[in-house]
């Protein structure tokens, strides 16, 4: 399997020739979710669906499918009719030759005056990736590679930290990270590369490895 990162909370995996992205959203590049198979997208916040995006992507490429949640589903459905499904905690399907399991079902707490909105996390492939959303989710099953929500304004590093340890992957990529600077970058790598037990990498847009 290959995965490629792009910007933010962006990511692309490829494997027998198809092609499935996660969360092309508006702090991602214009092209990210072009060629893709299939698309998941965890919930509606504009840095993780785009319905710009999304709509050019399924036009380019009729056989193209999403899986997501209702409330970006419902954006879609009419105009994609038969190619947009809707997902929830416990669902299982395959995409793009992937199988996925769905795990969560709310975004993590912002503000406590900020209602909370559905988000639902992605483990691909019997727990090869899993792909949270904007929430700690920690899956009933091991991980290989966490992709780590690693600056948001609903987290701190500690949290982050604690969720690489509850979660216990055996590496961990970080996503969300559209908003941490690179004089920031060296702070969070090491205490999260010290304290988190797991091995923890990070790959720049368009970098890609093979897992």
């Amino acid at each position: 399997m290959k995965l490629t990162k792009m910007s933010h909370s962006c990511v692309r995996l490829e494997k027998d020739g198809q092609t499935l992205v996660l969360d092309p959203g508006a702090f991602s590049e214009e092209d990210a979710a072009l060629g893709a198979d299939a698309i998941l997208v965890t919930h509606e916040h504009f840095d993780h669906f785009s319905e710009e995006r999304l709509r050019t992507a399924l036009d380019a490429n009729p056989a193209a499918e999403i899986w997501t949640l209702k409330a970006v589903a419902e954006k879609l459905s009419t105009a994609f009719p038969g190619r947009v499904h809707t997902v929830g905690h416990g669902d299982t399907f395959t995409a793009a030759g992937f199988d996925v399991q769905v795990h969560g079902e709310l975004h993590a707490v912002i503000h406590p005056d900020i209602p909370r909105i559905t988000n639902v996390g992605y483990l691909v492939d019997g727990g090869r990736i899993f792909h949270p959303g904007d929430a700690l989710t920690v899956p009933d099953h091991a991980v290989e590679t966490l992709m780590l929500p690693v600056m948001a304004p609903w987290s701190k590093i500690s949290e982050v930290i604690d969720y690489v340890r509850e979660v216990k992957p055996q590496r961990a990529y970080d996503i969300h990270d559209a908003l941490l600077t690179d004089l920031a970058r060296p702070v969070y790598d090491n205490q999260i590369g010290a304290l988190g037990g797991a091995e923890h990498l990070r790959l720049q847009p368009r970098e890609s490895t093979a897992l």
